[in-house]
C-alpha cells in the first residue's frame, strides 16, 4: 500500500470530509485539554459551517489530498501571503493512517507547491498539545521562530528557506 499526494478542488466532497474530521479532532483535542469535555455538537458544526477552504484555491493557493491505496488519508494546504512567503495550513492525516509515511509526505508536496507559487519561505503556526505536529515540523527543516500572526491558538512558530 502506497501514499500519492495531488492537487484537489477545495469544494470537493473529499475536501469536505477531510476539513469535518480535521477540524473535529483538532477542536475536540483543544477542549479536552482546556476544559475537560469534547466540542459541543452545535459549535461544532457553526464552525465547520463558517469556515472554509477559500485561502487554498489557485491562485494564492493550493489544497493537496494524500490518498493511500487510493482512499483520502489526509491533506495540506499553501497560500502565498506575498511574493515570497506561503504559509502551511491544515496538515491532516486520518488517525488509522498515522505512522505510514503520510504527513511529511503531504509536507513536502506543500513545500513544492509553495515554490511553484514562487514562494522561497515557508511558515505556519500550531498548538502546544499537538506535539506530534511540532515535532514533524522540526524533523523537517522547520525552526521555531517568534510570533508572525495573532491567532488566539497558535503557540508555536515555525519557519523554513525553501531552497
Amino acid at each position: 500500500m502506497t501514499w500519492t499526494v495531488a492537487p484537489e478542488s477545495a469544494d470537493s466532497a473529499v475536501a469536505a470530509a477531510l476539513w469535518r474530521e480535521y477540524y473535529t479532532e483538532v477542536s475536540d483535542r483543544w477542549y479536552l485539554l482546556h476544559e475537560g469535555r469534547r466540542t459541543d455538537p452545535d459549535e461544532l458544526e457553526r464552525e465547520i459551517a463558517a469556515r472554509n477552504w477559500a485561502e487554498l484555491i489557485p491562485p494564492g493557493g493550493r489544497l493537496l489530498v494524500g490518498r493511500y491505496d487510493g482512499e483520502p488519508g489526509g491533506c495540506a494546504g499553501v497560500r502565498l501571503l506575498d511574493a515570497a512567503t506561503a504559509e502551511l495550513k491544515r496538515v491532516f492525516v486520518r488517525q488509522e493512517l498515522r505512522g505510514k509515511g503520510g504527513a511529511p509526505l503531504l509536507v513536502r508536496a506543500a513545500e513544492d507547491a509553495a515554490r511553484a507559487l514562487g514562494a522561497t519561505r515557508m511558515i505556519l503556526d500550531t498548538r502546544s498539545d499537538l506535539v506530534e505536529a511540532r515535532a514533524l515540523y522540526a524533523r523537517l527543516g522547520y525552526e521555531e521562530t517568534g510570533r508572525h500572526n495573532d491567532d488566539p491558538y497558535a503557540e508555536h512558530w515555525f519557519t523554513k528557506h525553501l531552497t
